[in-house]
C-alpha cells in the first residue's frame, strides 16, 4: 500500500485544495492530509477548525484521512509511513518555493518522492488569503470552497467586524 502526504496550513481549505486531493486520492491508496499546526504563523482558523474543516469535506472519500502534525513534514511523513509527499502548484510563481522545499525534503528524507501536481485551470488564481480577504470584504465566496467552510469563513468575518480589509489596518 503506498500512503501519499499532502500536507499544507490549508486556512481555510478551498477548492483548490480539494482539487490536489482528489486527484492524489486516485493515484495512491492512502492519502493523509496533513494540517500543520503552526502557532506563530497568524491563522484565522485553530488547527482543529481547520482540520475539522477538511475532514468534513473529504468525508465522503473512503481512503483519505485528515491529521494534524507539528515539527517537520518529512518527519511527520516517515511516521505515518508516506513514501509519497504531494503539493499543488498554481502558477510559475509557486514553483521556485516547492522545488527548494522538496530539494530540501529530500536531502532530509530520500526515501520519500516528491510529487508537484497542477492545481485544474478554474483554481490557479485561489488561495486561502484570497477567499479569506474576499469573505471578509462581504463578497461571495460560494464557487471557492465548500459550504461548510463558507459558513465558517463568513463566522469569522462576523466576530472580526467585517466586512473589511486587511489593507484599512494599514
Amino acid at each position: 500500500m503506498i500512503i501519499a502526504l499532502y500536507p499544507g496550513t490549508f486556512d481555510p481549505v478551498h477548492n483548490g485544495h480539494l482539487d490536489i486531493a482528489c486527484r492524489s486520492a486516485k493515484l495512491w491508496d492512502r492519502l493523509i492530509v496533513a494540517v500543520y499546526d503552526r502557532p506563530s504563523k497568524d491563522l484565522m482558523f485553530t488547527t482543529e477548525e481547520r482540520v475539522a474543516l477538511f475532514a468534513e469535506a473529504v468525508k465522503d472519500w473512503p481512503n483519505v484521512e485528515v491529521m494534524a502534525y507539528q515539527g517537520l513534514t518529512v518527519t511527520f511523513a516517515r511516521e505515518v509511513g508516506a513514501k509519497v509527499m504531494v503539493r499543488g502548484l498554481r502558477a510559475i510563481s509557486d514553483f521556485e518555493y516547492e522545488y527548494q522545499i522538496a530539494l530540501t525534503n529530500k536531502q532530509l528524507a530520500p526515501e520519500i518522492e516528491f510529487c508537484s501536481l497542477m492545481t485544474s485551470q478554474q483554481h490557479t488564481f485561489l488561495s486561502s488569503s484570497i477567499l479569506k480577504e474576499v469573505a471578509l470584504l462581504g463578497g461571495d465566496i460560494s464557487s471557492m470552497c465548500p459550504p461548510h467552510v463558507a459558513e465558517a469563513l463568513q463566522r469569522k468575518a462576523r466576530e472580526q467586524g467585517g466586512p473589511h480589509s486587511k489593507f484599512d489596518r494599514i
